[in-house]
């Protein structure tokens, strides 16, 4: 490969060596003779000051595109440090926030336990539900391993929810008190009068109510807001389970009874663990 040549003629290499060596006789002559002023001081402020200068120039250049360079570098590796400290908290405060919604849980279902403390009860967890937006049918993580019996009452919430259909050795089907074809006999706590409390989706989904019927209220004293608990006539719910409170009464056709809707203590929309209770409605009433 031919060396590029200055100004056309002489190498590069060669105008180099010649500056150079012209550089050392003048430095040399100036040493040897004391002499610091005049052409030779020209000279060198003409050739070594702009050298110097561009030297420094070249210099700074390479130190601060270094130091840029390693700033970048350290900015990257502090950024993808930080970057994995906020995922990690974020992942601890998720857990956290898990956590102690499931403690919120556990404590609403340790509450209930105490309100129906004359009930053995035992917990479980929803893992699936229908297909519809409610909790009307729903299976849990319970079975016949776990003491487990078709028709024994499941509850949540401060009331009650449904009641166990199907029994596997390790789940359970539910079938809640809104279902369309739930039915259970209930009294108002009010006055002792019976009724029939029906589930409709229909009503959920609408006005968040389910239905009652055959209110025998002769004396018109059930009243908006009383509550509503499962009966002692009761087959299969055992009797003082919370059910709701009234929301709207009508005398029927027949001017005999009435019906209305109730508002329903549980949240049918929301439920995530349940309190089954581990006695059947037979054996209480055999007890």
């Amino acid at each position: 490969m031919r060396q590029r040549k200055a100004g056309g003629g002489i190498p590069s290499k060669y105008l180099l060596m010649i500056l150079t060596i012209v550089c050392i006789m003048l430095l040399f002559f100036s040493y040897s003779t004391g002499f610091s002023g005049g052409p030779v001081l020209t000279v060198a402020n003409h050739l070594f000051i702009p050298m110097q200068k561009g030297i420094d120039y070249i210099g700074s250049t390479i130190a601060i595109s270094s130091a840029d360079t390693k700033t970048k570098e350290q900015l990257v590796k502090e950024n993808e440090a930080l970057q994995a400290q906020v995922e990690e908290l974020n992942s601890t405060i998720s857990n956290m926030e898990l956590k102690l919604k499931e403690l919120d849980e556990l404590q609403s279902l340790y509450e209930l336990d105490q309100t129906y403390y004359d009930y053995e009860t035992t917990g479980a967890r929803i893992i699936s539900k229908g297909t519809s937006n409610w909790f009307n049918t729903f299976t849990i993580d319970k079975g016949s391993n776990d003491g487990i019996k078709v028709n024994m009452n499941v509850i949540a919430d401060g009331g009650l929810v449904g009641i166990v259909t199907t029994v596997g050795d390790s789940y359970s089907i539910v079938r809640a008190i809104i279902d369309d074809t739930s039915n259970v006999s209930a009294t108002i706590s009010s006055t002792e009068d019976n009724c029939i409390v029906s589930g409709s989706l229909e009503k959920m989904t609408a006005e968040n109510l389910i239905l009652f019927s055959n209110l025998d209220d002769d004396e018109s004293k059930v009243a908006i807001g009383d509550i509503v608990t499962t009966s002692n006539i009761s087959d299969k719910y055992l009797p003082g389970l919370m059910i709701g409170y009234i929301s709207s009464v009508t005398l029927d056709e027949n001017e005999l009874t009435k019906s209305g809707t109730l508002t329903p203590t549980v949240d049918f929309k929301h439920l995530s663990d349940v309190l089954v209770i581990l006695q059947l409605k037979e054996s209480y009433k055999s007890e």
